[in-house]
């Protein structure tokens, strides 16, 4: 039986590596002497297989992709180091392993053919998100004999392009006394990121293998006025709460940290810690902050996480269901029949593959407003999932005979037609929060000085384009930035002459 012998939070700044940073790494010396010890931890560790999660490989909205290929291979060419060079055999049973255990779940994962990663400009190269952690390790066992045998002589191969010994380091590690596996993060809800960890952990346990789990991730990028995303309080009040809790094993505060906080903090590590808990879900942890700091405008921050015992009483997946449970039900009791309405035509759609009548919904629930069965109007029906979006359609003019009729298509159509996302499932329907916007007749506007984003919506056209976005939306502050996103939703040019106009909406439901 495999298991998870210890796991790493690890950043990855390129400047860090001296043939990158070039004597600037000084500036994070503090990291560097942490990374160093970690991959010594590593090295100590003896692990058949490092298990490392990046945010910077391929990227999807729903789907962790997860390098299948034998041999993986990466440098540090677009940093100005050609010469550092990885090489690693790939544990491809146990991402099969993975990939078997995250689908059972219904959690989209794997590989990407050739001819796809090449249509989408995708690399297969090892990402700088992983290139920097497993540089510091790969060094620890080229230089460090001592511990678990010969590691060093075992595990790395060590030559420059043209053949000649490389006394300097900046090798290709080809024989791998450890093999990897490489993950990519997926733009899921965080539940669903650590749901698949635990679907990574019991992969592990299926194998024999010893594993490190490995977690590349920087803190946020806005740590302070050197960062050129700029100086933002949130990313160090982030940063902050991270390590805090990090550091006292508190996962759960972690997992429901609000998704608009982390955005806003510019992070990039969150998702790829989130997988390796959830891979510790259930055992007892004993965390080790080894360092933090925020040079360069970006804070790094690198910590050990020691596994124990299994405890029954750390099933924070089962806890955290539970929670929004008892959330939902909440709002559900307090739900208006335009919310209500929404739910059934979408829960019934799911279940059952039907389309439900204004007739069925009376019979089940009782009368609806006379002015949902008598008036006409758009409608958007939106829908989140643990505090993120999970689908949004609307009409912007009335294509039905009543609004109950509007919000019964549009509830289907965001449950399962919004083409960015995966269709809603049967598992996901209890933890759905809706909300339904009613539109107000749209008038036409001349400039942006007559929108205000709190109580008008915007409409943009240029001939069979069309762009809408709803009002009092979070990160929109100004018409400019309204009238900005709702032109790239409608693929119009800012310098193309455009016409526009303002609508008020009735909002039911959450915001």
């Amino acid at each position: 039986m495999g298991k998870i012998v210890n796991s790493y939070i690890f950043p990855h700044p390129p400047i860090i590596i001296p043939e990158v940073g070039e004597g600037r790494e000084i500036d994070a010396i503090k990291t560097i002497e942490a990374a160093k010890r970690a991959a010594e931890d590593i090295r100590k560790d003896a692990p058949d297989t490092i298990i490392i999660t990046t945010p910077h490989g391929p990227y999807f909205e729903d789907y962790f992709y997860i390098a299948t290929d034998n041999i993986l291979k990466g440098d540090l060419k677009q940093f100005g180091a050609p010469e550092v060079k990885l090489e690693f055999k790939n544990n491809t049973e146990l991402v099969e392993k993975i990939i078997r255990n995250a689908r059972a779940e219904g959690i989209y994962c794997g590989g990407l053919e050739n001819n796809v990663l090449r249509r989408m400009g995708i690399s297969k190269k090892i990402d700088h998100g992983a290139m920097v952690p497993l540089y510091f390790v790969d060094k620890e066992y080229r230089t460090n004999k001592d511990g678990a045998g010969d590691v060093a002589g075992d595990n790395a191969y060590s030559a420059t392009e043209d053949g000649a010994s490389d006394t300097a380091g900046n090798n290709a590690n080809k024989a791998g006394k450890f093999k990897i596996v490489l993950i990519s993060l997926a733009n899921l809800p965080y539940i669903d990121v650590y749901r698949f960890g635990m679907c990574v952990r019991k992969a592990v346990a299926e194998s024999d293998e010893r594993v490190v789990f490995l977690a590349s991730g920087d803190l946020s990028h806005t740590v302070s006025h050197e960062s050129p995303y700029g100086y933002n309080k949130t990313g160090v009040e982030f940063d902050k709460l991270l390590v805090k809790y990090v550091s006292e094993g508190d996962i759960k505060s972690i997992l429901n940290f609000d998704p608009e906080f982390c955005e806003e903090a510019a992070q990039c590590g969150l998702r790829s810690f989130l997988i390796m808990f959830g891979a510790l879900d259930g055992y007892d942890i004993y965390p080790k902050v080894y360092s933090y700091e925020g040079p360069f405008g970006v804070g790094y921050a690198i910590a050990k996480i020691e596994i124990g015992d299994i405890n029954m009483k750390r099933k924070l997946y089962e806890e955290y269901k539970k929670d929004m449970r008892s959330k939902t039900s909440n709002l559900r009791e307090n739900e208006d029949p335009y919310i209500s309405l929404a739910r059934f035509a979408l829960e019934t759609y799911v279940r059952e593959g039907r389309i439900v009548s204004q007739k069925e919904y009376v019979q089940k629930f009782g009368d609806l407003p006379e002015e949902m069965t008598r008036d006409k109007a758009g409608t958007f029906v939106s829908l989140k999932r643990h505090g993120e979006l999970r689908g949004c359609i609307g009409t912007i003019q009335p294509t039905k005979k009543n609004i109950a009729e509007e919000i019964i298509h549009n509830a289907i159509s965001a449950g399962t037609r919004d083409p960015r996302f995966f269709p809603v499932g049967t598992n996901e329907l209890d933890e759905l929060v809706y909300s339904v916007d009613v539109l107000g007749e749209p008038e036409p506007i001349e400039s942006m000085e007559q929108l205000d984003v709190i109580k008008y919506g915007v409409i943009v056209r240029a001939g069979y384009r069309t762009g809408l976005l709803l009002p009092n939306l979070e990160g929109i502050d100004t018409p400019e930035e309204q009238v900005s996103i709702a032109l790239r939703k409608a693929g119009i040019s800012p310098n193309e002459k455009f016409t526009m106009e303002r609508f008020q909406v009735v909002r039911h439901g959450a915001k």
